[in-house]
């Protein structure tokens, strides 16, 4: 198959990009984003570094990010499996991304940038939750912020209805992946029981 390795070949193939997605881009978070962002729980936070490029989920039980300016967020760190993919990207080159993503609503907002962690202790203390703390925060330097089309929520009804069925399980999936040392039904049975109090 042939292979597009040219930008003037990519741009001849779609054209001039639509008026209004240059439009709501903002240097700044205006109002409406602000809301937006402060109402989110859960985005996707996306990096590179040496290693190649990184994604994670992000969640919490309140906002996911605490805005503290018109161009900085801070992001806890809470416990997770210690791989620290986007973590190491971060310390090493900085480039980052947020996708937040809403329950009910088929847009989602997108903020470029950079980040850098601190393991500031009053700045931890700030995000406690049930006596834990974020081993560290990320601070994200906001550089631009925009709503992403819609249309790719609307293609696969993404919030209609539960589209689980036949999914293989993180059990299933584990006991793939060592040939039956690890996971299978006993890993998956209760996970969310024992998973609930190393939330925070």
């Amino acid at each position: 198959m042939r292979r597009i390795e040219t930008l003037d070949d990519l741009h001849a193939h779609y054209g001039e990009p639509v008026p209004l997605a240059l439009t709501k881009v903002a240097r700044h978070l205006t109002p409406a984003y602000r809301r937006w962002i402060e109402q989110a729980r859960f985005c996707i936070l996306s990096t590179a570094g040496p290693e190649g490029v990184h994604g994670s989920p992000r969640g919490d039980v309140e906002p996911v990010v605490r805005v503290v300016s018109d161009t900085r967020l801070l992001m806890p760190d809470w416990q997770g499996n210690n791989r620290l993919d986007c973590l190491r990207d971060i310390v090493t080159d900085g480039r980052a991304a947020l996708l937040f993503l809403v329950p009910g609503t088929k847009t989602t907002v997108r903020v470029n940038g950079r980040a850098w962690l601190t393991d500031d202790a009053a700045l931890r203390e700030s995000f406690q939750r049930k006596g834990r703390h974020p081993a560290t925060v990320i601070v994200f330097e906001l550089a631009a912020v925009y709503t992403q089309c819609a249309k790719a929520l609307m293609r696969p009804a993404l919030w209609e209805g539960d589209q689980s069925a036949g999914l293989p399980t993180i059990g299933e999936i584990l006991a793939e992946m060592t040939d039956g040392a690890e996971g299978g039904a006993d890993y998956d049975i209760g996970y969310e029981d024992r998973a609930i109090p190393r939330l925070w």
